[in-house]
């Protein structure tokens, strides 16, 4: 992929997005705004501080900014994504609950919503981490009588890398996850779009390119990269010794990867470039193609930041 794959960047932005359940989420400095397709056709967009531990005491400094960063994507995240397949499916309120939920209803009344975010953010790290950091460690364990113990963390790097490609590919095939990567799609391409210094026009955005240096997935990407390299230099036999350094090392892999992509996207050289590729070429499993109606609340909700926070 060429720089002019790429569209020419002459008002550079901070604002950055989610795809989440019929719609799109876009973030500024301070607050949020979601557009969501609704069961009657519109869209419906709400506005909200942000808030979160980001920017705040030892979190405004590097690498610990980046660890603040990702766990409040997790939790609003997911907070987010929750509430968005509420507004798509506004219907879904109207069934019968079933037992357990109305004994959580019962015991936790309004404490519910929160609960159940939390334990969605637990079980997602528990899967997450089990998946990319201790089935690779597993796996690489059984050639520890084969290579030498400097190689251990190279072949668990690249089984890391293995597990999350298929992953990736596939959650693609699934129908469902295809609409949410057409909304990624919209995501990067209305910022792209305003990033360009045109007008938000779904005419104006369509031809743009749905790939964007500061995505998470290139953010994952570089988390899978940057540990094969921290682990590289932490060294032992031992897989219980390997699973408790990985787990311990994970923030803080996070938080250097953080600085990669925010450096990547302020950055138009040619060295930002190489590095970013390969995410770029990943973001074309992560994103898709999206419709005009896509695109229609990608716009909803940027214009909602921008209104509140102009660029």
């Amino acid at each position: 992929m060429s720089n002019h794959d790429m569209e020419k960047r002459v008002r550079p932005t901070s604002i950055g997005g989610q795809a989440i359940i019929e719609g799109v989420m876009m973030r500024g400095k301070r607050i949020y705004a979601m557009a969501v397709r609704n069961p009657a056709g519109g869209i419906t967009i709400e506005k909200n501080e942000w808030g979160g531990i980001a920017n705040k005491g030892i979190f405004k400094y590097p690498i610990f900014r980046g660890i603040g960063a990702f766990v409040d994507s997790l939790i609003t995240g997911t907070k987010i994504l929750m509430h968005s397949a509420e507004i798509a499916g506004e219907d879904w309120a109207e069934e019968e609950l079933s037992p357990f939920e109305k004994y959580l209803q019962n015991k936790f009344g309004d404490k519910i919503n929160d609960i159940l975010i939390y334990f969605s953010v637990t079980v997602s790290l528990i899967l997450g981490m089990g998946l990319f950091f201790v089935l690779p460690v597993w796996l690489g364990s059984f050639f520890k009588t084969i290579v030498p113990v400097w190689a251990l963390g190279v072949i668990e790097g690249l089984l890391r890398i293995a597990i999350f490609l298929l992953y990736l590919f596939l959650i693609s095939r699934m129908k469902e996850i295809k609409r949410v990567f057409q909304y990624h799609g919209a995501e990067h391409k209305t910022i792209n779009c305003f990033e360009s210094g045109k007008e938000l026009t779904v005419e104006n955005i369509m031809p743009c390119t749905r790939l964007h240096k500061r995505c998470g997935t290139s953010f994952l990407l570089f988390v899978m990269i940057i540990s094969m390299i921290v682990f590289f230099f932490v060294r032992t036999d031992s897989v219980a010794l390997r699973l408790v350094s990985r787990i311990f090392l994970v923030p803080f892999i996070a938080g250097i990867s953080y600085e990669v992509i925010r450096w990547a996207g302020k950055s138009e050289s040619k060295l930002v470039a190489a590095i970013s590729y390969p995410g770029l070429c990943l973001q074309k499993i992560t994103t898709a193609e999206p419709d005009e109606s896509q695109i229609e609340t990608a716009i909803a909700a940027m214009k909602g930041v921008l209104e509140d926070e102009e660029e």
